[in-house]
């Protein structure tokens, strides 16, 4: 039921993080994999690791921020290996930490472009083709910061909840064909994205008390979430939220 043998995979944000994670996981299980992020050379020595490994990907830079090179990205997965099985957006930003009232307008406008309106233009350049072959599995990386307020992650926490809708929306619209839509939310992950936030050690022991499996997540926990989504095993489960936060938000 795991086996994703010959599917192919499109993972953006896939060069570091829970992306390289996943793209590695997938790799192993059969997967032609496109690695894909910002960098050009990124993407490049990342498939060139995976595929020095015996297994199946190729490297397609992308700024998801800009339809134009998500458009492109589709399009060369499309003519590389025919198909997109399973579409992972991955790819997220976050560049102000703290309250809402001190976000400059431009960096609202970027957590948004890159996090909400990337994800939806490419699911809706993804899903018609897997409408059309009835199937497809999409996932989408949110966040537990959807769950809950924070006095510093206000604005990355919108962003992420409108994923959580979108998914919801998407497997609504797209089930009938086949197609699932699901969001993972991680919680604390090793991670450099949330580097600010495990980095101090007294921040990470506070975490790591009040968090009943006493540990922050590694980026293979969330990959394994998202292999079972990709997977027959997940085959009736569509509109969810997977939260994968060792029991942080139970608490």
């Amino acid at each position: 039921m795991f086996n994703l043998q010959d599917k192919v995979a499109l993972i953006t944000g896939s060069t570091r993080g829970i992306g390289r994670a996943i793209a590695q996981q997938f790799a192993e299980a059969g997967a032609k994999v496109v690695v894909s992020s910002r960098s050009e050379e990124s993407c490049a020595a990342v498939a060139k690791e995976l595929t020095d490994a015996g297994l199946q990907a190729v490297g397609i830079a992308c700024h998801v921020g800009r339809k134009d090179q998500l458009q492109a990205l589709v399009d060369m997965t499309m003519k590389h290996w025919g198909q997109i099985d399973v579409l992972v957006c991955n790819a997220a930003t976050n560049p102000v930490y703290g309250p809402m009232h001190t976000v400059p307008d431009e960096a609202f406008d970027t957590v948004m472009n890159t996090n909400v309106r990337g994800v939806f233009q490419l699911c809706n350049m993804v899903c018609p083709g897997m409408a059309e072959r009835g199937s497809g599995s999409v996932i989408v990386t949110s966040s537990i910061a959807a769950l809950r307020g924070d006095a510093v992650l206000g604005v990355y926490g919108i962003s992420k909840v409108a994923e959580t809708a979108l998914v919801r929306n998407l497997a609504v619209e797209w089930g009938p064909q086949g197609v699932r839509a699901n969001a993972i939310a991680p919680g604390l992950v090793k991670t450099d994205f949330a580097k600010a936030l495990w980095e101090d050690p007294k921040r990470l022991a506070r975490v790591e008390q009040t968090t009943p499996l006493r540990r922050i997540g590694e980026p293979e926990d969330i990959a394994g979430v998202a292999h079972f989504l990709a997977s027959d095993a997940a085959a009736f489960v569509t509109g969810q939220t997977i939260v994968a936060d060792g029991g942080m938000t139970i608490c």
